[in-house]
């Protein structure tokens, strides 16, 4: 097959493209026969040695894709042969990726894509949804509720806003200008470089129920303003790895802090998330903007895409 890898980490330049054995399914899994491979900025931290050394003396790299299931190993369901599915989690804790012809998962981290769901949003999903799934109903349904989602526009954050309007709760989005223009599922935008504080409680006088929060750091102050009493912040990123909470505030208001690393959620989350994502992209609740689709053999320019913050949108390989 032909696959993109990496034999030591570094820059996009340690991204080598050429043919690799195809894999053979085993016990309880699939293979799938990858059309989209999805890029997250984890699958270059991963690459550059920010997260931990090689884990493996070569990887393919990417967790998330879309494509058809072509083999299965035993035990798992023949069935789904020819079936349409989303990956996640390919290259968690495996060698191997999505940024080949072929991927070999273990069958749950391959889901059924529903009929009229694109191949680009399907390799969107993945990673950023089960993440975004996990902040908003981690601690129960929302309906009803009102849910703050931080820098709305990124891959998380925008799913997670999507998914809480699908949930039926009332979504604030931040953003860094007040020039932005409307995000799907948001009810309100709050620029970060105004008053946000006074600004969300003007839309949510007692507060807000919970919050999805992409720099706990930089927000901590902002957080324990706008919280309700009991509310629940859901944190998948931070700069500082040491952060600095205002704990009293946060405690004379009962807050719990919730940290999201997506690899390591219980296997009933996931999967929980897996069917509730792909029923809210088939009810046409969900969209990932993309900003480009390159060929595999442009992996490099694609990694570098993915980091750059003036590239909006999701990144993805055409596996071809």
């Amino acid at each position: 097959m032909r696959a993109a890898w990496y034999d030591t980490q570094g820059p996009s330049s340690v991204l080598q493209v050429g043919e690799l054995p195809d894999p053979e399914p085993g016990e309880g899994e699939v293979r799938v026969r990858v059309t989209r491979s999805g890029i997250n900025p984890g699958d270059v931290k991963k690459r550059t040695g920010e997260y931990s050394g090689m884990a493996y003396p070569r990887v393919v790299p990417h967790s998330d894709g879309v494509g058809v299931i072509d083999a299965v190993g035993p035990g798992a369901d023949a069935a789904r042969i020819g079936r349409r599915v989303w990956v996640h989690g390919a290259q968690s804790y495996r060698q191997l990726g999505t940024a080949a012809e072929y991927v070999v998962v273990p069958e749950p981290l391959a889901v059924d894509l529903p009929d009229g769901v694109s191949d680009d949003l399907g390799a969107a999903l993945g990673i950023p949804g089960i993440t975004a799934h996990r902040a908003v109903f981690g601690d129960g349904p929302v309906s009803g509720s009102t849910v703050l989602v931080h820098g709305v526009r990124g891959a998380v954050s925008s799913l997670a806003a999507q998914l809480a309007a699908w949930g039926g709760a009332t979504v604030i989005g931040t953003v860094r200008t007040a020039t932005s223009a409307a995000v799907r599922g948001v009810s309100s935008l709050v620029a970060l470089d105004d008053d946000p504080a006074a600004a969300v409680l003007r839309l949510a006088p007692g507060g807000v129920d919970r919050i999805v929060e992409v720099a706990l750091d930089a927000n901590a102050d902002l957080d324990a303003a706008v919280i309700r009493n009991l509310g629940v912040i859901a944190a998948y990123a931070t700069h500082d790895d040491r952060p600095g909470l205002p704990f009293w505030p946060m405690l004379f208001q009962n807050t719990t802090i919730r940290l999201l690393g997506s690899d390591d959620f219980p296997e009933a989350a996931k999967a929980q998330a897996a069917a509730d994502l792909s029923a809210a992209a088939a009810a046409g609740a969900l969209e990932a903007p993309v900003a480009a689709v390159l060929p595999l053999d442009r992996i490099a320019e694609a990694h570098d895409a993915v980091m750059d913050p003036a590239v909006h949108g999701r990144v993805l390989l055409s596996i071809d």
